[in-house]
């Protein structure tokens, strides 16, 4: 009996001080796969790849053409592609993808396909793995920011292939198999949109071992030998290749009968600019490096990006949904850019149709990455952001007008200018290596287009609103309300660049704009609403009908939307108790979605009242800030108590552990900043509003060599309430934090329990300041 507590004591100790798991390995590339058309959980895919990389990799269980690809609860797989999809709803663009087949030759979708479990799936951000049950092989990739190792390995005698399958596309694509070299060169030319015509994705792949057949296959002839050793070329809009390697004819076995298997192995990488870079993108990327070289980098790089939080306490699922979403948050924007013999940053313009010096990301949506994904980004990857900015004035210099939704190039998706945001947001943090005059520029340029995100501007430039009308044949302009809050949002962010210049009469234009809201808000019903061009609101008014006046929600989602502005729409509700009755109220309202114009429910409706949170549509933008005004009302441990509640009910690192669309990671984002216990409920304004931390300890490695640490001392699953705070040891009665705060350094240890504290941050000086108030300093 001794000698059992004496193991199980050893064991324990043993135990505790293991070291901990690395931090890639917490984040689950599966989160939000579960997903399809109807109703989302998430809209991700297993994306294999680098932070911010240009190329992701991913298997995919759907035929090519559905943007839906990879679906967690279907067990057929037809390859792992290189993809640079964003959504499925905006779709993929310049794709290739490899699969492994033995036995007897397979090439078209429908011919090669096979089945697979799940359990034979390793999915992290550097690796993946699956077996293919049909052809008795493996695949295997690791990633680099421009291409990727493969390892293919065949488990049973006979003909070993790796079929290359180039996507369908509108324009000529090409394949050339060079086999003295082992090696197939080409490009992909596949886009959904958002390309000029000499859009191209040039790629290189090099086999090191010398296949002993190949050939050409394509959707009508099917699979063509090429004569051995002789290089061959092939175009059209689908089209495939196939490279056979060396045939065992017998099983081979151990004394412990384990099979001789049959190993193959290629790098490969691609370049928008042209096949030489596609070939430097190789030499620089991989080189000579093997597969677990190429691994380890990819692991390293995943370690030191998710270190910058470090994270202590909690549950080890936690952990995984904290990482998940930190994961998840800077897969995107995609890297455009390349490296060009001389070291210099270089791309291929998806606007202008030429190659430029300096930085372009892409694959983002400004409407849903404004809020949160950004100003993350700002806070532990400002060198990225920095990129960023750049990257959004290239965009305004070769097109005339900025970005918002890109893939790579303009798509015509979603509101507002919501580069307005992203530019101020960095600059107001200290991220100014961008051009802030052209940026000022460019927003009045974009403030009065009815071009990209400004659609009705004339409208709103003239009578201060976007009109909205059910009379056929009156002027209207569909989900007209949005847009006139998301316009005096931006407006409220230009004015705040052009003030940061010196530009006293854009300043004063744009200063004017920003609380243009008001003009669509109803007094009598308490609600924002759309409003005919002659003034009078729009009727029938039903607060919980989708649509119409509306951007994928109704008026209990936008009322309070005023983000710049919250302490002057309290006004408008009449007073800070009026307001925050009304926040209860959509809470407590019955999740209700009418579908109004859409004319069925959308799958964010059905979502919404799944989650069965009242008028809290957590599964879609435009809601994200809202647990946090609770703070500027003076009732903060409403925030503390909901805050928490949504990050235990809403994510976990599962296949359906996302509500909703994880749209560029802003969701994951969200998640994030929840996590850590602030949240930035205005962009633009350096403030950040107090929530719930939900680790005992999480500290910030920041990039200018200082951290900053938050700790929730006492911090247990139902213990999510503040009772008392301290900022570098003095006391802490406020629930914001500045930016410079969390940049400068320091420790902020709250105390927590579990039953409110009505005094701590409710004094008027303790909450928020308006950040309309940056206009007038």
């Amino acid at each position: 009996m001794k000698n059992f507590v004496f193991c199980v004591l050893t064991l324990t100790a043993l135990s505790c001080a293991a070291d901990p798991p690395p931090l890639f390995s917490l984040a689950n590339p599966m989160q939000g796969t579960d997903s399809q058309y109807s109703f989302s959980h998430g809209n991700q895919y297993p994306a294999i790849a680098l932070p911010f990389p240009m190329n992701v990799w991913a298997p995919y269980t759907e035929p090519q053409n559905d943007s839906f690809y990879y679906q967690y609860q279907h067990n057929t797989i037809y390859g792992i592609r290189q993809t640079h999809q964003p959504s499925p709803w905006i779709g993929d663009y310049a794709n290739f993808s490899f699969m492994p087949v033995s036995g007897q030759l397979a090439v078209t979708e429908k011919e090669r396909v096979s089945t697979f479990r799940h359990e034979d799936e390793v999915a992290q951000p550097s690796y993946y793995k699956v077996h293919m049950d049909r052809w008795d092989t493996t695949a295997e990739v690791t990633p680099t920011l421009r291409g990727a190792r493969f390892r293919f390995t065949y488990d049973k005698p006979g003909d070993s292939y790796v079929v290359l399958d180039v996507f369908k596309s509108d324009h000529l694509c090409s394949i050339k198999i060079i086999p003295s070299e082992n090696k197939i060169v080409g490009y992909a030319s596949n886009s959904r949109g958002g390309t000029p015509d000499n859009f191209k994705n040039y790629f290189v792949i090099q086999f090191d071992q010398p296949f002993t057949d190949s050939g050409f296959w394509n959707d009508q002839s099917g699979a063509q030998q090429n004569p051995l050793k002789s290089e061959a070329t092939t175009t059209g809009r689908h089209i495939g290749a196939y490279f056979k390697f060396h045939t065992r004819n017998k099983w081979s076995f151990s004394k412990f009968a384990v099979i001789q298997r049959n190993v193959i192995t290629c790098k490969v990488a691609s370049s928008f600019i042209s096949p030489a870079q596609a070939e430097l993108n190789l030499k620089n990327e991989i080189g000579i490096a093997d597969f677990d070289t190429i691994r380890h980098r990819a692991e390293t790089t995943w370690n030191d990006y998710l270190g910058r939080a470090q994270i202590e306490g909690g549950m080890h699922d936690q952990l995984r949904t904290f990482y998940t979403s930190l994961y998840h948050a800077i897969l995107w924007p995609h890297r455009f850019f390349e490296t060009n013999a001389d070291n210099q940053a270089v791309y291929f313009s998806p606007y202008d149709g030429k190659v430029h010096q300096g930085y372009l990301y892409t694959d983002t949506g400004y409407w849903d990455t404004f809020r949160s994904a950004h100003p993350l980004y700002n806070i532990l990857y400002p060198e990225i952001s920095a990129q960023i900015m750049q990257s959004i004035i290239n965009v305004y210099n070769q097109s005339g007008s900025l970005p918002e939704w890109t893939s790579p190039g303009y798509r015509v998706c979603m509101i507002g200018n919501h580069a307005f945001s992203v530019l101020t947001d960095a600059w107001m943090k200290g991220i100014r290596g961008f051009d802030a005059h052209t940026a000022v520029a460019a927003m009045v340029h974009d403030a009065n287009a009815n071009g990209v995100g400004r659609d009705g501007a004339d409208f709103y430039n003239s009578i201060g609103y976007v009109p909205y009308s059910n009379v056929s044949g009156e002027q209207s302009v569909p989900e007209a309300g949005s847009k006139t809050i998301e316009y005096s949002y931006d407006d409220f962010c230009a004015a705040l660049m052009a003030k940061s210049i010196g530009d006293t009469a854009d300043f004063q234009t744009f200063s004017k704009h920003a609380t243009n809201y008001k003009n669509v808000f109803d007094a009598k019903t308490g609600f924002m609403r759309g409003r005919r061009i002659n003034g009078q609101w729009d009727e029938p008014f039903h607060p919980n009908e989708w649509g119409g006046p509306f951007t994928e929600g109704s008026s209990w989602q936008w009322t309070f939307n005023a983000m710049q502005d919250e302490p002057g729409f309290a006004q408008l509700m009449g007073g800070w108790q009026a307001y925050a009755d009304k926040l209860d109220a959509l809470f407590a309202a019955p999740p209700i979605a009418t579908p109004g114009t859409y004319g069925k429910p959308i799958h964010e409706m059905t979502e919404m009242t799944a989650l069965n949170m009242g008028q809290y549509a957590a599964n879609n933008e435009p809601v994200n800030h809202l647990i946090y005004l609770y703070d500027y009302a003076g009732q903060p441990w409403k925030t503390q108590v909901r805050a928490r509640q949504a990050m235990t009910w809403l994510y976990d690192a599962t296949p359906d552990g996302i509500s909703g669309d994880d749209d560029t990671g802003q969701m994951s984002a969200w998640y994030v900043f929840s996590a850590l216990g602030f949240y930035p409920v205005c962009p633009g304004d350096p403030i950040y509003f107090i929530g719930s931390p939900l680790f005992d300890k999480a500290i910030l490695h920041l990039q200018n060599g200082k951290t900053f640490t938050i700790t929730g001392n006492h911090n247990m699953p139902q213990e999510y309430y503040i009772q008392s705070g301290s900022l570098n040891r003095a006391p802490f009665d406020r629930v914001y934090l500045t930016h410079d705060e969390i940049m400068n350094g320091g420790d902020l240890d709250l105390q927590m329990g579990s039953a409110p504290n009505y005094d701590w941050g409710v004094a008027p000086d303790s909450r928020p300041p308006s950040p309309l108030s940056l206009l007038t300093q």
